[in-house]
């Protein structure tokens, strides 16, 4: 196999457990490179650091799977995924829908494997992970059994390393259109079409914590996509609640789970601009007890740090100007260019603008299903807030 050698100094990074090289960050190539094939990687002095996948197509070069010299062949692939699946059991997940293969976070980088009852979604988004699609589909079918395994490889990151957006069945067949439960709580979800792969999983543990804070009130959740915080709101016994959703199709999903869970007479749904109906609300002098705000991610580059800024200050400042005394803030940021104290620092500017006090009650991340590398902070990327307000 061709070896990578590092820059002089480029090699900290990588003891220290992160998994990625960068283009910039190689200095020379002995042997052959292949498209997603592997590769050793050393320091400019010989020592041996790790073994990856290599491309051309992207800023990240190699991504490693081991930090040791040990062969990347079925074996390797097949520990690797009964160790992902041992993690989850070792969680006891309170769902049916759950994260099984997160990426860097089990060592895999380039795989996402999302588990929806006895279906399975996966998403390669690598060269070299897309090469060994067909040994992933067949080492999963037969660790785990499923119905089928459901590609949605759709995303734009795919375009980064020069693969094609596509969907569809790999292993057996069945309806995509699914159901799920997390906590007692029913969710149909859209595996064909759905955001992501169909359900935002990473906000599991976080729409249960929330859910303990508004018993008896009344919920605004804006950005609330198939109702995910909404209708566990109104299962731990909100008064009212109400969703914003620029999508139709999600808002005519969260009614079915509204309806599913038996909370329809307590959740509306609209759809519209969650930005424009914070303000309108407002004029409106509508009060809540609680506000959810879950955003798209607005800071996807460096480059859009500022306006992203920008957008979760508007939001957090109109949430605080619709909450009554003694109500609670729920701020969500998905964009890991945006950790956790710029977060806090946002909200808290918002605050001094709205003239409300901020106590901050719980920080929390993405489920636990979405392990982090302390080696790696690109693993941890979700931030939830939860805040009292007075």
């Amino acid at each position: 196999m061709a070896t990578v050698f590092l820059r002089r100094g480029k090699e900290k990074r990588l003891a220290t457990g992160h998994l990625w090289i960068y283009e910039g960050e190689i200095e020379q190539v002995q042997g052959e490179l292949g498209e997603g094939e592997v590769v050793d990687v050393r320091t400019a002095a010989g020592r041996f650091l790790g073994r990856g996948t290599y491309t051309s197509r992207s800023k990240i070069a190699v991504r490693l799977l081991t930090h040791r010299q040990e062969e990347i062949d079925e074996e390797f692939f097949r520990k690797r995924l009964a160790e992902a699946i041992a993690y989850r059991n070792q969680l006891r997940i309170d769902a049916t829908g759950y994260r099984l293969v997160y990426s860097e976070g089990d060592l895999l980088p380039g795989l996402i494997v999302d588990c929806y009852g006895d279906a399975l979604v996966i998403q390669t988004t690598t060269v070299g992970m897309e090469s060994r699609k067909p040994l992933i589909v067949q080492l999963l079918a037969e660790l785990l059994n499923p119905r089928y395994i459901y590609e949605r490889n759709d995303m734009n990151v795919r375009k980064l390393e020069g693969l094609p957006a596509v969907k569809g069945f790999l292993w057996g067949e069945g309806e995509t259109l699914v159901e799920i439960q997390e906590s007692g709580v029913r969710f149909l979800v859209d595996i064909e079409g759905g955001q992501k792969t169909g359900f935002f999983l990473d906000q599991r543990e976080n729409r249960r914590a929330v859910a303990e804070y508004v018993q008896g009130g009344d919920v605004l959740d804006a950005f609330c996509y198939t109702g995910g915080f909404a209708i566990h709101a109104a299962h731990a016994g909100a008064r009212s609640v109400l969703g914003i959703e620029n999508s139709e199709a999600a808002v005519a999903m969260a009614r079915q789970n509204a309806e599913l869970n038996g909370v329809l007479d307590r959740c509306t749904f609209i759809v519209g601009n969650a930005f424009n109906h914070l303000r309108r609300l407002s004029e409106e002098g509508r009060q809540f007890d609680a506000v959810i705000l879950d955003p798209p991610a607005f800071v996807k580059t460096k480059s859009a740090l500022a306006g992203g800024l920008a957008g979760y200050k508007e939001i957090n400042l109109r949430a605080l100007k619709l909450l009554r005394p003694g109500g609670i803030l729920v701020s969500c940021s998905c964009s890991f260019h945006v950790d956790e104290a710029l977060l806090l620092a946002v909200v808290a500017d918002a605050a001094r603008d709205a003239r409300r006090i901020l106590r901050l009650m719980e920080s929390r991340g993405q489920a636990r299903d979405h392990p982090v590398l302390p080696s790696m902070p690109e693993t941890r990327y979700l931030k939830c807030l939860i805040f009292r307000v007075s």
